[in-house]
């Protein structure tokens, strides 16, 4: 069997010069990054032009007063950045299982998915056998799959359009777009809504998170009537509605803890413009088994917690249809 090896030059590389790259290139000025590092700043100078010396290549230009990464410099720092945080979080993870006789694994959800994966991870924690210490974080699906592929993150709950390069996908649900109406306004009792239903009236649309992807084929729909207000927040998509200035349209994931007696969620029809919610992780072998068993376990439970919002959210729908 034929093994990758590794061009004798770049075997002097250590992980030290590639952390001193990193926290260069994120700090971008020699002085505050050698502060942060406790080094002089020859020793940093020094070290970054070894690591040019090693790699044959330049990485960054420099001037007075700022750094940028060449072309080459950016795909070094790319994979440089993976092994730092990927050391990182292995250290870390060595330290719970000695000290504390726990796995660590890190979580990235988009928020309107949170309550979901929150459930579903406190499940695994009651069953596992293992003792488990989880990281959170909460961020758009841009930010989680870029940190997923920089080694921050061991899995991520993200919404996409298209499926993302480099990771490993799997579907959990369809999160179709919804609309938000007054509970007096006549769209709210008739179940469902087509977008010629909809007509000339002014619609607030929620570009928060993956939105911006579906922006497109929405707008195409109501593009003959006004234009669109936008709004990061939900808060200011409710207020608007209820205020009686104007329809909302969101992904149906953010409604769901939406308990406001003004208010109604109308399913959208006529086409269905939908996101898709994944499950993803790096390919490859994983950092540690207890990170493995509990995608397993999330990829069983969340489609099934998806399907049961489903059918509470259509009974719902019903009961208010007749009366």
């Amino acid at each position: 069997m034929a093994t990758l090896s590794t061009p004798l030059p770049l075997r002097a590389l250590t992980l030290r010069q590639l952390q001193f790259f990193s926290v260069l290139v994120e700090e971008g000025q020699f002085g505050r990054a050698a502060k942060r590092l406790a080094i002089t700043q020859p020793a940093l100078s020094n070290a970054i032009k070894q690591m040019e010396k090693l790699l044959g290549a330049e990485l960054l230009t420099r001037s007075t007063h700022r750094l940028e990464l060449t072309p080459v410099g950016a795909e070094v720092l790319v994979r440089t950045d993976f092994l730092v945080h990927s050391f990182a979080v292995a250290l870390r993870d060595i330290e719970g299982m000695v000290q504390r006789g726990r796995a660590f694994v890190r979580i990235g959800v988009i928020p309107s998915a949170s309550a979901r994966v929150a459930a579903a991870a406190s499940e695994f924690l009651k069953t596992g056998e293992r003792e488990v210490e989880l990281a959170w974080r909460d961020a758009p699906s841009t930010a989680l799959l870029a940190e997923l592929r920089s080694g921050q993150l061991d899995m991520a709950v993200a919404a996409i359009t298209e499926p993302p390069g480099g990771l490993t996908c799997i579907d959990l649900l369809r999160d179709p777009l919804v609309l938000v109406v007054r509970r007096d306004h006549a769209l709210a009792a008739a179940g469902g809504a087509t977008w010629e239903a909809i007509g000339r009236e002014r619609l607030v649309l929620f570009e928060s998170g993956s939105m911006p992807a579906l922006g497109n084929p929405a707008r195409a729909q109501f593009a003959q009537g006004t234009e669109p207000w936008r709004v990061s927040y939900s808060e200011t998509l409710y207020a608007l509605v209820r205020s009686g200035q104007a329809l909302g349209l969101m992904p149906r994931l953010y409604t769901a803890p939406l308990r406001d007696p003004e208010l109604a969620v109308v399913p959208l029809l006529e086409p269905r413009i939908e996101r898709r919610v994944v499950l993803a992780y790096l390919p490859g072998p994983m950092r540690n088994m207890v990170a493995q068993e509990l995608i397993a376990f999330l990829r069983e439970r969340l489609p099934q917690a998806g399907q049961a919002t489903a059918r509470r959210m259509a009974n719902g729908t019903r009961t208010r249809r007749h009366g």
